[in-house]
């Protein structure tokens, strides 16, 4: 059996494994999820600047020079950073150990 041939069959079996489906469905979702939030209040916060300026430009207090605009972008890139750490420790922790154990599967097959 030439090296491509195994290679298929071992993609052929990955595909049919349940897991895999399960895999890309969690993927899917999460990452649909993330994605929705994070363009939620991106675009929120565009929309806000858009109709009302005067918000995004009132001093946090009196004397001060931050405003509302500043804290509200210092939050989102902070939240930001934060969702993309949340993403990376799922997807090596959960995601991986799925991965993993659907190519030991398909490997086991193969041999």
């Amino acid at each position: 059996m030439s090296s491509t041939t195994s290679q298929s069959a071992v993609y052929a079996r990955i595909r049919r494994n349940p897991r895999f489906a399960e895999l890309v469905s969690k993927r899917q979702g999460f990452a649909t999820l993330l994605s929705v939030i994070v363009l939620t209040i991106f675009y929120g916060f565009f929309m806000v600047v858009a109709f009302t300026p005067n918000v995004i430009g009132q001093r946090l207090s009196e004397g001060s020079y931050l405003t509302v605009g500043i804290a509200a972008e210092l939050f989102m890139f902070i939240f930001f950073w934060l969702l993309t750490a949340f993403y990376v420790k799922r997807a090596n922790g959960e995601f991986d150990e799925i991965t993993a154990e659907i190519i030991r599967d398909a490997s086991k097959e193969v041999k």
